[in-house]
């Protein structure tokens, strides 16, 4: 799990305390976290579906101007619907696999963004894919930032 300083940094990237436990699953070349990977639950045990969080203020601006000039839209036409479907079932399969078997009471659903099918967060998507988990949408969102597509 984070550390105190992963905590307090985590804090001000994003402008807020976090609200779920986590850990740092990648850094930049300074040692600043860049994806988290959120608990299943936030601190109060409410159920948390985004499983992967860009804490990056760069790439956040980035993907949200991605975002903003129809990206989401523009990655549902480009990548096969069958892809986003398979992504979305192993998010929610790895995030399952982290709540205890007896877990009772509510869980979070969905895959990707707690979304079930098509894309709601390039965001998400892109952390996932940062994190290592193939996410073709991920994928799709990093080419286009390679590719200087970032409007």
């Amino acid at each position: 799990m984070a550390t105190d300083a992963d905590i307090e940094r985590v804090a001000a990237l994003i402008g807020r305390p976090p609200s779920a436990p986590f850990d740092v699953v990648v850094r930049n070349a300074h040692g600043d976290p860049v994806v988290i990977r959120n608990a299943p639950f936030l601190a109060d045990g409410t159920p948390m579906p985004t499983r992967y969080w860009l804490v990056d203020p760069e790439l956040t601006a980035a993907v949200s101007r991605l975002e903003s000039h129809g990206g989401v839209d523009e990655a549902e036409r480009e990548i096969d619907a069958a892809e986003i479907a398979a992504a979305h079932e192993a998010a929610r399969a790895e995030r399952d696999a982290a709540i205890a078997p007896d877990h009772v009471g509510p869980r979070p659903s969905g895959g990707v963004a707690g979304t079930a099918r098509g894309v709601k967060c390039l965001h998400a998507h892109y952390a996932a894919f940062l994190a290592g988990t193939g996410d073709p949408v991920g994928a799709w969102v990093a080419a286009r930032l390679e590719e200087g597509l970032d409007p």
